[in-house]
Parts: structure tokens; C-alpha cells; sequence
């Protein structure tokens, strides 16, 4: 069904309000769809080098390691870091042993290779006091260890408010646990508490703890340590023990610079094209560059709905996008203005300038998506995020390019052809349009 002007015009109309009021509030969350970044350009999700955050790359410290076995560590990575609540991290395999991490906003570096590199060991132990104040004691093996865990996470104490880390054993865990409070009960005798095969605390038990469920506690708890216990004790033991090869820190600073100059660099090329084109194309030119920011808003809307990660590289695909979205402008402007040096009508210009431009808007824009396919795929083999988000935004850019050139551009052109305006022949930048207009409207008889 093809739709009419006025429909057309309703649908863009409709596409880049719903652009602006979702790019307008920076976090969405409606019915479990949460999109948006708060402290970032329109809410936009930023990458590492334009956010500031950590990099770093592993090595398996085995000697022979399956890929089977990196892709397990990786997932682990993966979902350790998902659990610690980074944003859109980037985790790749790289060769045969290495891994890239990506960790976008982290600022504590210790704590995130804690939480990547290591699992926490968690044992507790009977210990059988030697004098009254337990300076002199012997610890037990009792056989309890995180292995017999089945859940563990943070929380904090109803007292003192401190952090603290909540655990629950299965079947077997809470047993043992049992028995050992029970033996315990009433004495000086103690549990210790070692994670890492560092102590923790040996808290006493008034009595037996039934029911398998208690906490971990230390002066040395933070909000953070405490997450990250968590998280280790749950997501179970890396396959393959890894080590950090090389740590790059990006700062916070640095990458706010690269957003503004980002920023800056985008409106001035925003602002370049569409005045060259009202220079050059004049009335067409001027709904080019409407098109033009529709198309920005709708792009930007579909990055943040996606979403798409936007680094250094990223934003200079969406730019060379833009100039791609008019370069498929330019090809109609001028097919129609030969069509209208030849005598015929504006309609009839309109209609056959998109006709014959239209394949060589397909056909470069197949070519590109092809070039932006291989750049991707070599960006993921190889672990250059940088291409590969280059690739992805360029591509999209370009896809929402021949939208903006084919189907927003052809309603305004109609719009103005409609209007009075289409009588000025100085508007489109040929000057004898209007005297061909009237021949070619002449009745024959009238000659």
C-alpha cells in the first residue's frame, strides 16, 4: 500500500518525535526495558576511551589451553563482571591464550582484577582454643568449604549496618555446619572464617545454627569487597588459572576531552555539510539538510535502543555516515537537474532524479556494508574492538542513510514541489527551468 504525502509526512513526523523524547530522557525503564546511561551525552553508552575505565589482557598460565577451555574462562569473566554491574563490558579471546578485558567506568582497578583473576577459596574450620582469650588454639578441618555453597551474596548487618556477605550451604553444608556450631555451643571453642587462606573472623556460637544459612563479616568489609566475595564464592572456579600480561588504565579526564572534542567535531561537520548544501542546492539543499537532522536524531535514538557502545572510533563512522547520508542526496539533486535541463516538469524531474539514483545509491551502500562486514569480523578475530565499533556504527549509519535519502527527502521534496515555492526558479538553481516548465505545460493547440 502506498502511502499518500500527508501519511509520509506523519510517519517522519511521528519517527523523529519519538528520537528526540527518547534521546531527551537519558535513562528509560517501562515494563523491564531499561536503556539510557545517567552522567553520559543524551544517555548514550559510552565506550572505554571515551568514558575512562581499565584494559586488560590475560595469559593462561598452562602451557596447553583448548579454545574450549578460554571460551569457559571468558564466560565466567563474563558473568562475574554482568554480576558486578559494569557497563557493557568487552571480553574477547585473543589467539590461543590471551583474553582481552575492556572494563568501561571502573575505577578500582585492584578490585576488578580481584574479581576477574582469582576465585575465592572459603573454608571453615573448628577451632579448638588453647587458653581463655584463644591466643594459643588449633584449627580443624571439618570439611566445609565454598564448594558446598549454594548461594552467596552482600548485605549488610542489622545492627552495625557494615557490610557483610550472606551464605547458604545445600544439604550436605548445613549438616556439617550444624554439628560443628552444636559442638561449640556454650564454650570458648570458635569457628574460623578464612577466605583465601586469610582469616577472616572466629566468632563464637551461643548455639547450634541450624537452618544452614549465616554471614561472613571483617573490619576490612567494604561495599565493594564484599560484592566481589560474592560474586567469586557463586560463579565457581576459573578452568584455566590466568594472570595479568599488561594493564592499561584510561582516565576519566582523558576520555571526557575525547567526548567534548567528539562533540565539537560532529557539529561542525553537521553544520558544514548541511551549509554547503543550502549554498550549493538552495531549496533542495535546504531539505537535504532537514532530512539531514532527522536522520541524526533517529540514528542516535537506534544507538541508545540497541545498545550501541560508542568509542572514538564509533563516532567517526556515525560522522563519515552523515556524509554518506548527503552524498546520496547529492546524486538525486543532480539527476533531477538534468531531468529539468532537458524540459520536464518539477514532478517529473522529482520522480525520475530518485529513479536513476537509486541504483548507485544501492550500489555503493551494498559496497560499503560489504566493507563494513569484513571489518568487523577481522575486528572480532583479531580483538580491535576499535574496528569493530567503527564497523557497527558505520553500518548503521549508512542503513538508515538511504531511509533518510529514499524516503524523507522525497516527502519534503514533494512537499515543496506542491507549494508556491516551486515556482522560483532561482531555488533550484536553474535558471531556465521556469521558461521550460511553461513550454512543456503548453497545450498544442495553443502554439
Amino acid at each position: 500500500m502506498r502511502l499518500t504525502l500527508v501519511q509520509r509526512l506523519i510517519v517522519i513526523g511521528a519517527l523523529a518525535a519519538l528520537a528526540v523524547a527518547f534521546l531527551a530522557v537519558k535513562t528509560w525503564n517501562i515494563g523491564g526495558f531499561d536503556r539510557g546511561e545517567e552522567g553520559t551525552v543524551l544517555g548514550l553508552r559510552l565506550g572505554l576511551d571515551l568514558e575512562g575505565g581499565v584494559q586488560l589482557v590475560y595469559q593462561a598460565q598452562q602451557e596447553t589451553v583448548t579454545q574450549e577451555q578460554m571460551e569457559g574462562v571468558a564466560t565466567i569473566i563474563e558473568r562475574r563482571i554482568n554480576s558486578f554491574g559494569v557497563a557493557e563490558p568487552n571480553i574477547q579471546v585473543l589467539g590461543t591464550n590471551r583474553l582481552l578485558i575492556q572494563l568501561p567506568g571502573v575505577t578500582e582497578v585492584n578490585e576488578a582484577k580481584r574479581l576477574i583473576g582469582q576465585t575465592a577459596t572459603l573454608e571453615f574450620k573448628e577451632r579448638e582454643c588453647q587458653n581463655p582469650d584463644c591466643t594459643q588454639f588449633i584449627d580443624k578441618d571439618i570439611g566445609l568449604t565454598g564448594d558446598l555453597l549454594s548461594r552467596a551474596f552482600p548485605g549488610r548487618d542489622t545492627v552495625t549496618g557494615r557490610p557483610i556477605v550472606h551464605i547458604e550451604f545445600d544439604a550436605r553444608g548445613e549438616q556439617i555446619f550444624a554439628e560443628a556450631t552444636n559442638r561449640i555451643a556454650g564454650t570458648n571453642n570458635r569457628v574460623a572464617i578464612f577466605l583465601d587462606e586469610e582469616e577472616l573472623l572466629a566468632p563464637v556460637a551461643e548455639q547450634a545454627i541450624l537452618g544452614g544459612r549465616a554471614f561472613i563479616q571483617s573490619p576490612t568489609f567494604t561495599s565493594e569487597r564484599v560484592r566481589t566475595i560474592g560474586i567469586q564464592l557463586e560463579s565457581g572456579r576459573l578452568p584455566v588459572p590466568i594472570e595479568v600480561i599488561q594493564e592499561q588504565e584510561v582516565d576519566a579526564t582523558l576520555g571526557q576531552d575525547s567526548l567534548a572534542n567528539s562533540l565539537k567535531a560532529g557539529y561542525i561537520g553537521l553544520g558544514l555539510v548541511a551549509l554547503f548544501m543550502v549554498l550549493y542546492y538552495r531549496l533542495p539543499g535546504a531539505t537535504a539538510a532537514a532530512a539531514l537532522m532527522v536522520y541524526v536524531a533517529i540514528t542516535l535514538a537506534l544507538f541508545k535502543l540497541i545498545p550501541v557502545t560508542l568509542t572514538l572510533a564509533g563516532v567517526a563512522g556515525f560522522i563519515l555516515s552523515i556524509g554518506m547520508a548527503v552524498d546520496a542526496n547529492v546524486l538525486i539533486f543532480e539527476r533531477m537537474k538534468e531531468e529539468l535541463r532537458q524540459g520536464r516538469s518539477l514532478v517529473a524531474a522529482l520522480d525520475a532524479g530518485f529513479a536513476r539514483a537509486w541504483p548507485s545509491i544501492r550500489d555503493s551502500n551494498i559496497s560499503t556494508f560489504i566493507t563494513c562486514g569484513i571489518l568487523y569480523w577481522f575486528g572480532n578475530r583479531l580483538g580491535a574492538s576499535v574496528v569493530s565499533g567503527f564497523a557497527v556504527t558505520l553500518f548503521l549509519g549508512v542503513v538508515l542513510s538511504m531511509f533518510s535519502a529514499i524516503f524523507v527527502s522525497r516527502t519534503f521534496l514533494r512537499v515543496v514541489v506542491r507549494s508556491s515555492a516551486s515556482h522560483q526558479a532561482g531555488l533550484f538553481k536553474v535558471g531556465f527551468f521556469h521558461a521550460r516548465k511553461e513550454a512543456a505545460t503548453t497545450p498544442a493547440g495553443r502554439r
